[in-house]
């Protein structure tokens, strides 16, 4: 198929470099350096959505968030009638319906997990969309990307963004889970790498390997997989779908801690650099 690809970050150029051997994709991304991977490995390079998206059999979108579908794709009504769209963007529920009634071919499919099981293709896949057919095709074409067990069809696009909420909420929450955790074992004189030992087999035992070799120092939040900027935009999407402030306290807790970094100008590290480090983090 003639695939257009828009949005070349982190987890976009992981995705779209899966569809390279099987399909001819035009990728296009804002930062058009950001490219540049995918256009030496074979894809073709467009200056703009509107260039990239002509022609297309398929339409794959990878964008930061809400706003950015709408300002990419809605607003100048990119999509032509009838060609498939498949977002992978977080958004919310009530986005991904304002998308479907918009664009009628609109089928969300938010991945879970980071860039190891993006390079790896297990991450985990919902495809949204009441079109039966429609969604076991999109289900194939992604498919590369996606661990078969966790790969997922369901009947809208607002269960998928549900699905990726509630995902994105646990890693959120279990990260601050674990911020406070080394906190506390350390104030009682506890090495870090003894506290991860003690998280075995409790509830913080997956996000404490996960952010391990950051705890350890072993990696540098800064070359990370997952951002502090995406995972805050997440919880306040989170936030936003449940707007009574007595619900989600501890997604606003751990958004204080990810704004913190943002303020330190470490939006673009790891989420993880809000676990090791606090807001002026030495």
């Amino acid at each position: 198929m003639k695939i257009a690809f828009l949005g070349t970050g982190r987890m976009g150029t992981e995705l779209a470099r899966h569809l390279l051997t099987d399909h001819d994709l035009t990728v296009w991304n804002r930062t058009a350096e950001r490219t540049r991977p995918l256009v030496d490995e074979g894809a073709t390079r467009a200056e703009t959505p509107r260039e990239a998206v002509a022609d297309a059999d398929v339409i794959i979108t990878s964008l930061f968030g809400p706003d950015t579908v709408r300002e990419v794709v809605l607003e100048p009504s990119l999509v032509p009638d009838g060609v498939p769209w498949v977002d992978a963007t977080t958004v919310s529920p009530a986005d991904a319906d304002e998308f479907a009634r918009a664009v009628p071919t609109y089928v969300a499919a938010p991945v879970v997990g980071t860039l190891g099981p993006a390079r790896n293709g297990t991450l985990g896949v919902y495809v949204g969309t009441p079109d039966d057919e429609l969604r076991q095709t999109v289900m194939q074409l992604v498919a590369p990307w996606a661990d078969p067990d966790r790969l997922r069809g369901v009947t809208s696009g607002s269960e998928a963004a549900t699905g990726k909420l509630l995902a994105n909420l646990a890693l959120a929450v279990s990260a601050q889970g674990l911020r406070e955790a080394l906190a506390l074992g350390t104030a009682l004189g506890v090495e870090p790498d003894e506290i991860l030992t003690m998280l075995k087999s409790t509830g913080l035992d997956f996000i404490a390997g996960m952010k391990g070799p950051f705890v350890r120092g072993e990696r540098d939040t800064a070359e990370g997989d997952f951002t502090v900027d995406a995972l805050a935009k997440d919880a306040r999407l989170m936030l936003a779908a449940v707007p009574d402030e007595d619900r989600l306290p501890a997604v606003r807790a751990a958004l204080i801690s990810f704004e913190e970094q943002q303020e330190q100008d470490r939006g673009d590290h790891d989420f993880s650099v809000a676990i090791v480090r606090g807001p002026r983090g030495a």
